[in-house]
């Protein structure tokens, strides 16, 4: 836990807005990582194609966060 230091030695726990902000630029550089390294991937195979001219790898869209695939039943 991360705490704030006054001039004075006094505290202030500002950890939630510290964090919360590491957090959120943590997930940017690994969400530009992951998605430099996919689109580099599926550039390398471009020319990788099936009997019918159809491209083997191909990117299959993006995760929508929240949504769960409705169950079967």
């Amino acid at each position: 836990m991360l705490s704030l230091v006054n001039d004075d030695g006094t505290t202030v726990n500002g950890s939630s807005l510290i964090e919360e902000i590491v957090r959120d630029g943590a997930r940017r550089m690994l969400t530009a990582t992951l998605d430099a390294e996919v689109n580099a991937y599926i550039a390398e195979l471009t020319d990788q194609r099936d009997e019918i001219g159809r491209q083997l790898v191909v990117r299959d869209g993006y995760h929508q966060p929240g949504r769960s695939p409705p169950r079967p039943g």
